[in-house]
């Protein structure tokens, strides 16, 4: 059996980590597995594809950036993409991100809807069933449960109803060969709530997975340190409310924020020990182990895996209730707190300092193997795989 998946990086970030991990686990059942990507990577085990140049991503960029054209652009591109899908003639294709300036999807989308392999999407974000938006959460628009992003647009779309219009025609044109997972019940909820439900699409939920050999408690005590780690930091990611929480906070609790840029180091203010990247996963997992408290003040995500890392690592999570952020955590393990009350933040920290037996190492681990074990929750998606060719298999038959 063969598998392609479609994600904007490969082995790179959140999305590419994933697209890798379930790449490995089909390979672990003898399937062959290829990986097409558009921006960013890292050495892969999968076969990987190349969609595009960088001059297509600027190309791309600038028709979004000017024409609200997210996914319009790489004609090209794509178009050299339908050939080499069809060199391959893979039995199942998974798409995963296919926005940020590297697809274009009416053509993507066209040729799915000609042949009858099936696909299976994971929505990491909310932009497959909007006019543009990844998150609407913080805006609290809902123009997409009803006819369609039409109209002034909050999140500043010029062509949201043209968007939410030409994606609702492609994406139900698929029908039940479409098979939807949601990273949490939070967005499964909003894409059953979309105009999936009028195409009868069926919507999984498959929490994300991390690797618990990496991500492991460290055989050392924990220091007063609150740890913050984001492939991004921004307003909406929460850097301003560490900012914030660094001076209502006694100088003997240190906090240390990874993942920033050089120039976001230099500006953080005294107390704030700054991080970019880590060089590998285990000084990350060190850094998750030493912490007394994980802080997640994220304003809009979908199911971070920062949380489950975290806990892996044997560190209890404080997050706001943002999204399916709060679903990683239930008692013992963490604290869910409102967005943008970072008084409730120091609360919850003094908490968490003050009665660290409440909230166990062996707690949080626990939590983790039982339910965010890569080998166990990528393994779900072969079960899925197998299903759908068995389902397929038996049409034919009729």
């Amino acid at each position: 059996m063969k598998l392609l998946q479609l994600n904007v990086t490969a082995n790179w970030g959140s999305t590419g980590k994933i697209a890798e991990g379930i790449g490995l686990a089909a390979m672990a059942r003898g399937w062959e597995s290829a990986i097409a990507y558009g921006r960013y990577m890292n050495p892969s085990q999968s076969r990987l594809i190349k969609v595009g140049s960088q001059m297509d991503v600027y190309a791309h960029y600038a028709k979004n950036r000017f024409l609200d054209g997210e996914g319009l652009g790489s004609k090209r591109a794509t178009r050299q993409l339908v050939n080499q899908i069809q060199e391959l003639a893979p039995d199942i294709i998974h798409l995963h991100n296919i926005h940020d300036h590297w697809l274009n999807y009416p053509i993507l989308f066209e040729y799915l809807a000609s042949i009858d392999t099936p696909i299976v999407w994971t929505f990491h974000d909310c932009w497959a069933f909007t006019g543009g938006c990844f998150h609407f959460e913080n805006t609290g628009c809902d123009k997409w449960k009803a006819k369609g992003c039409n109209g002034e647009c909050i999140d500043g779309h010029k062509q949201a109803g043209r968007n939410f219009n030409l994606k609702r025609e492609l994406i139900t044109s698929l029908g039940r060969r479409l098979n939807v997972v949601a990273v949490s019940k939070w967005m499964a909820d909003f894409a059953k709530k979309s105009f999936l439900r009028d195409a009868n699409v069926q919507v999984n939920v498959i929490n994300n997975g991390i690797n618990l050999e990496t991500f492991q408690p460290a055989d050392k005590p924990k220091s007063k340190l609150i740890l913050g780690v984001s492939n991004v930091w921004q307003k909406v990611k929460g850097l301003d409310d560490f900012v914030k929480l660094r001076a209502m906070l006694p100088d003997d609790v240190h906090i240390t924020l990874v993942g920033l840029t050089e120039k976001q180091v230099n500006a953080l203010p005294a107390g704030i020990n700054g991080l970019t990247r880590t060089a590998n996963a285990s000084e990350l997992a060190a850094l998750y182990s030493e912490a007394s408290v994980f802080v997640n003040p994220t304003y809009c995500d979908s199911f971070p895996t920062v949380n489950l890392e975290a806990l892996a690592c044997g560190t209890p999570v404080i997050t706001y209730r943002t999204g399916g952020s709060p679903e990683a955590v239930e008692e013992h393990t963490g604290i869910v707190v409102e967005k943008g009350d970072v008084d409730s933040l120091v609360k919850s920290i003094n908490e968490i300092l003050l009665h660290p037996e409440n909230y166990d190492s062996g707690n949080c681990r626990s939590r983790a193997e039982k339910h965010f074990d890569k080998d166990i929750q990528f393994g779900k998606y072969i079960d899925l795989y197998e299903a759908l060719l068995s389902r397929k298999a038996n049409v034919l038959d009729l």
